[in-house]
């Protein structure tokens, strides 16, 4: 990245200053003339691999279990993930579910279950997976309607999961199943389920824009031992939500990223663009460009790491902060993006050109974990709960 300025702001130290660049380095070498791989299974599974080999799934996971930190540190996953979609949005995609796909073992799971997951998730030796998804809830987690009950000594799960990514190269699945203690969201639990159980299947794999592994997860009679449920009985919707306020926060970064990569592609055109007898920086229209691409991209940063920062030091869920971060970060990447390929002109439509590329990564940042629209629903609700229980003025 040739700009990494932002690593010198207050919400960072010096940890993350030194994670940043050093990451930086080692995706510059590893990703130093690769080719895109057909085979996106065989390519994830590699860098999840290489990832955990030399150290950068350390911060998916607490110290107790090989991370880098006593807790995930969120500053460390957004500096990461910014570093690694700049360069290889698969990169950033097998990093970001290592840590989504096992955040809620590391946020509920007991002692016995976070010793069995969790050191191979670090060591990139298991691949994990975050199945909420499902045909008919989406963005209203609260409508799902897979279902687990107790026998005996085992929960039975029966439902549908879809878009799930990593699903048919994951090791184990984490799986939010209504279990019936409540009507809502107040009756959901999670359980954690290895791929091979009987009664568990990927019924299919979805084709994206950006390719990925993603596919739809049948369970029918797919018994698991009773200790495969992650905290108590109908706490699932809280573990997720807990979960999705920590790696939401991450795709605003991710989004940092691609939007930077654009910028310096943009950057990089501009000036080698010859055009009516000038460079193309010399148009003032392309510097009006540039300019709102730059300030767009340091605006989303400093919403992102603020919110990464109250979570980290402040000890909150910043459930406004974060959903501001992710809206504006994805959205305003979406512009960076496509200000980019127009200063490309024709060339950017090209298929297999960076900003091609780029154009197609971000497009589904702007849905998942959340689209924007519902992030404008977090906020108002958010803003409007501070304002009643606000004192009263006279």
């Amino acid at each position: 990245m040739p700009d990494q300025s932002h690593l010198a702001w207050p919400f960072l130290d010096d940890a993350h200053r030194a994670q940043g660049r050093a990451l930086d380095a080692w995706a510059t070498a590893r990703f130093a003339g690769e080719h895109h791989d057909d085979d996106v299974d065989a390519a994830c599974r590699q860098l999840v691999a290489d990832l955990g080999r030399d150290g950068w799934l350390r911060h998916c996971a607490g110290k107790a279990w090989g991370g880098a930190r006593d807790a995930i540190d969120t500053r460390s996953l957004c500096v990461a993930r910014e570093t690694l979609a700049w360069h290889s949005g698969l990169a950033d995609f097998a990093f970001a579910m290592q840590g989504l796909g096992s955040g809620s073992v590391s946020l509920a799971g007991n002692e016995a279950q976070q010793r069995r997951y969790l050191p191979d998730v670090v060591a990139g030796r298991k691949i994990a997976a975050f199945a909420l998804s499902e045909p008919d809830a989406g963005s209203d987690v609260a409508a799902l309607s897979c279902a687990a009950r107790r026998d005996g000594a085992h929960w039975v799960l029966d439902g549908c999961k879809t878009w799930i990514s990593n699903a048919g190269i994951a090791d184990f699945y984490c799986v939010f199943a209504r279990t019936g203690e409540a009507p809502g969201s107040r009756g959901i639990s999670a359980f954690v389920v290895d791929a091979g159980t009987p009664g568990l299947e990927v019924s299919e794999r979805i084709p994206v824009m950006a390719p990925h592994p993603l596919g739809t997860l049948r369970l029918h009679e797919c018994r698991v031992p009773a200790d495969a449920l992650l905290g108590a009985p109908a706490e699932g919707f809280k573990i997720a939500m807990r979960n999705l306020d920590i790696f939401r926060t991450s795709v605003a970064a991710a989004s940092l990223g691609f939007a930077r990569r654009a910028l310096d592609e943009a950057l990089g055109r501009a000036t080698r663009r010859r055009m009516l007898g000038q460079m193309l920086s010399d148009f003032q229209l392309t510097q009006a460009a540039l300019a709102d691409m730059a300030t767009g991209i340091d605006a989303a940063a400093l919403l992102t790491y603020r919110a990464a920062w109250v979570r980290d030091c402040l000890g909150e869920r910043g459930t406004r902060e974060v959903a501001m971060a992710k809206m504006v970060a994805t959205e305003t990447a979406q512009q960076v993006i496509d200000k980019a390929i127009q200063i490309f002109g024709g060339l950017g439509v090209k298929s297999g050109m960076t900003v091609e590329l780029l154009y197609r990564e971000i497009r589904p940042l702007r849905i998942y974990e959340g689209a924007t629209e519902v992030q404008k629903l977090i906020i108002g609700r958010e803003l409007l709960r501070q304002h009643s229980s606000a004192p009263a003025r006279d």
